[in-house]
């Protein structure tokens, strides 16, 4: 018989949790991010006002360029690799996840994540490497420091990130691959 899904689990599971372990038992939910990193779950509330209109606005402008080139684009969908999952700020995919729970990082063409004041070595350095490792091709970086955005998309190269394009407010982000997308970085912000 399956177990109800509880957020009573997490004191309850004494070993080291993995992607299946959580999507199992966890319930979904529309309060903290809960990620599995390394056999530890990680839960990280939800992010200023500034990060979520970043996020939500990034993603109804780009959700359009990709579809238009065969690709789907989601915000925070539970991404499984190995046995970690993440959930990144924006995942654009080889196909659909309708109907789906989660899916494996290998659908992943591009990864994006906005910098967070409290978790900069996680958005700039640790999940970055984990894509890396996982074979995703782009990853999009999107920094807010002092509300002033800014955008730069790296393309994987012999298993490294190498920084391709890259604009601040006030200047153009256009990129070419793996779909056209242009904006102002200054556009994805509310005033």
């Amino acid at each position: 018989m399956a177990q109800p899904a509880s957020f009573d689990w997490l004191a309850k599971i004494n070993r080291s949790w993995t992607a299946r372990l959580a999507l199992d038992l966890l319930p979904e939910n529309k309060g903290p991010k809960v990620e599995v990193f390394r056999g530890s779950v990680i839960v990280t509330p939800h992010a200023v006002f500034d990060h979520q209109e970043i996020e939500l606005e990034l993603a109804h402008r780009m959700k359009r360029a990709a579809r238009q080139t065969g690709l789907w684009l989601y915000h925070e969908v539970n991404l499984v690799s190995g046995d970690d999952l993440f959930i990144p700020d924006i995942v654009v995919l080889r196909s659909s996840g309708a109907g789906k729970v989660s899916v494996d990082i290998s659908e992943a063409v591009l990864l994006g994540e906005i910098v967070s004041k409290g978790s900069r070595r996680k958005d700039v350095i640790d999940r970055p490497r984990e894509y890396a490792a996982a074979g995703v091709p782009w990853f999009l970086r999107i920094d807010f420091r002092n509300r002033v955005p800014a955008l730069a998309l790296f393309a994987l190269e012999d298993g490294e990130y190498r920084p391709t394009v890259a604009a601040a407010a006030g200047s153009v982000f256009a990129m070419k691959e793996p779909f056209e997308f242009e904006i102002d970085p200054a556009d994805l912000v509310e005033d």
